[in-house]
């Protein structure tokens, strides 16, 4: 099921990124093989049966420090075709599964490594989180009011610039891999892809089309046109006629003045212009606002929260939200027009998987016990 159907991934079990990215693989049709440190749950983080991140995955618990137990994981690297980690550069080194290690097992073996700083850099061995990472690439710095950056989830950094970029280097090195039979590692650092989403607005810049302070351009808030305005309920629509067709229509289905709004890129008559916006749309609810403006080419929408989302018409006919053993979630994406993903497997509990694991790699029975005897299997 899936365009990656045959791949075989091994997941070394983290935090954010590293999990979705797997779950991006497995949706896609790969077999991945999350190596957990311990089958028992943490009393902290979410068990793995609850995450969506971990859907469609197989989990097995192995005792790295054990010698039995890295020869294990070393028998599945040579099985495999991409294994990936989220350890601070060195790590898995001094564990004994390193590049080089992993690679001599298997040459054509795509090894991706997910940091924040990136395995080399001034700051490669320091800790830091998705908010400190896009701090140093620009991107915080371009979002919020004039007051101070807002804080826009850890989607810019851990995901877009993180997991995406992994994925995106992973399935590059292995199209790599099948012509030249030989594997490599994949650097995915978190400030490199966040900084390479900041591209457009390098060259925004370039053209003298953006100012380098928050709500002062086209697309950071400045724009009345370009913005989220409350409405008379409390909620929010979105509004986002950029165009001059799109922007006419917006004033006509708004019922605004075609005169006092006509001159739409006058930056100088911008601040006037939202503060009458903001007091038309605090007329109307959210929904009343939504019917009105549903189906035109105005470029508004509702500011649905993530409950909401999934009721929405749009959503339900495209299947973007999936139901799995009561759980509601984002279902697979992209969709493909040959390759059917299906419906994901729910996700398995932490180390569920391991003795079907090892019996697919030749382990019988009577070896898989001893394994355990000796706290191979945690």
């Amino acid at each position: 099921m899936g365009p990656l159907a045959g791949i075989k991934v091994i997941e070394m079990k983290g935090i954010g990124p590293g999990p979705y990215a797997g779950m991006l693989l497995a949706d896609m049709g790969a077999e991945v093989i999350v190596v957990e440190r311990s089958s028992k749950p943490s009393s902290i983080a979410n068990p793995s049966a609850f995450d969506p991140n971990s859907r469609g995955k197989k989990s097995i618990a192995l005792n790295l420090k054990s010698e039995q137990g890295l020869e294990t994981l070393l028998k599945l690297v040579e099985q495999a075709d991409v294994l990936f980690e989220g350890f601070r550069p060195g790590v898995t080194e001094r564990l004994g599964f390193g590049p080089d290690v992993c690679l001599s097992r298997n040459p054509a073996l795509v090894y991706g490594r997910m940091t924040g700083w990136g395995q080399t850099g001034l700051l490669s061995h320091t800790a830091g989180h998705d908010i400190n990472y896009i701090s140093l690439t620009g991107s915080l710095a371009a979002i919020g009011d004039k007051g101070k950056p807002a804080v826009p989830l850890n989607l810019i950094g851990d995901y877009a610039g993180g997991s995406l970029f992994l994925v995106m280097g992973i399935l590059a090195a292995l199209l790599d891999a099948r012509q030249s039979g030989k594997g490599q590692v994949v650097d995915a650092a978190i400030t490199d892809g966040s900084a390479s989403l900041m591209s457009m607005f390098h060259g925004m810049a370039n053209l003298g089309q953006w100012q380098n302070s928050r709500q002062s351009n086209l697309l950071d808030g400045a724009a009345p046109f370009y913005d989220v305005y409350e409405t008379a309920d409390n909620r929010f629509i979105s509004t986002g006629p950029i165009e001059p067709q799109f922007y006419a229509e917006f004033i006509e289905k708004a019922g605004l003045d075609k005169q006092f709004f006509g001159d739409q890129n006058n930056v100088e008559k911008w601040p006037e212009m939202k503060a009458e916006l903001k007091k038309v749309i605090k007329t109307k609810t959210r929904d009343e606002w939504a019917a009105i403006f549903e189906g035109s080419d105005a470029c508004c929408a509702p500011v649905l929260d993530y409950t909401e989302a999934p009721e929405h018409p749009h959503n339900q006919a495209r299947q973007t939200y999936i139901t799995i053993n009561g759980m509601t979630q984002p279902g697979p994406a992209p969709k493909f027009s040959r390759s059917d993903c299906g419906q994901p497997e729910p996700p398995h509990s932490e180390g569920s998987d391991t003795e079907s694991v090892l019996a697919d790699l030749g382990f019988d029975q009577a070896a898989i016990d001893q394994l355990r005897e000796n706290g191979v299997l945690t």
